[in-house]
């Protein structure tokens, strides 16, 4: 069976990239979502085990202390963390993953995982940025500023990424991660192993 591709996400908060995810996630069949562990609180209407595993900080450490995660980090004061073997179960099915994480965590992944492909999504402008954070009206003035002075420093880092795409428009955006997505399945070293039973089904 061919192994599943995994699929990195970034982005700086606010620019749109959990909905881009949850959108893939609805379109594009054989794509699973691994979900993330974290010691925020929930928001909105997430929930646990669905959106995130929220835990204490106290479980984070222990799980991390031993060797869970294949990439954890600190983002906005909160621990966040990706579960290997949930993620190494997925990939080995033939199953696509897609990770939506931080810089931080995205550079560990590619030092473990340099097959990985990664996606860096954009905001057009930091005014833009701005004002869909204060959509949110679940942030503090406070909380606010602090995530628009780390957008700075994530954004430096997008040029580490195989691709970037500027949410702009939410539609076009969401057809571009799509066709990313489908055009990565189609790369030959990909797909060798399914290619080479086709050829030698026409004697080849």
């Amino acid at each position: 069976m061919t192994e599943g591709n995994l699929f990195i996400v970034s982005a700086p908060s606010g620019a749109g990239k959990s909905s881009l995810v949850h959108h893939a996630l609805k379109t594009i069949d054989n794509l699973c979502y691994s979900i993330s562990y974290t010691t925020r609180q929930p928001r909105g209407l997430e929930q646990n085990g669905k959106d995130y595993y929220f835990v204490s900080q106290d479980v984070f450490k222990f799980m991390r202390e031993n060797g869970e995660f294949l990439e954890c980090a600190e983002v906005h004061g909160n621990y966040y963390g990706t579960h290997q073997a949930t993620t190494d179960k997925i990939i080995k099915s033939g199953k696509d993953v897609i990770l939506d994480i931080d810089v931080q965590g995205a550079a560990q992944i590619k030092e473990k995982m340099p097959k990985a492909i990664s996606i860096f999504i954009l905001p057009p402008s930091p005014e833009i940025l701005e004002s869909r954070l204060r959509a949110r009206a679940e942030n503090t003035e406070a909380d606010i500023e602090r995530r628009l002075k780390n957008a700075r420093d994530e954004i430096k880092h997008c040029k580490d990424y195989q691709f970037v795409i500027v949410n702009d428009e939410f539609g076009n955006a969401c057809r571009a991660l799509e066709a990313i997505i489908r055009a990565e399945r189609q790369v030959l070293s990909r797909q060798l192993d399914k290619t080479e039973l086709i050829i030698k089904s026409f004697g080849g």
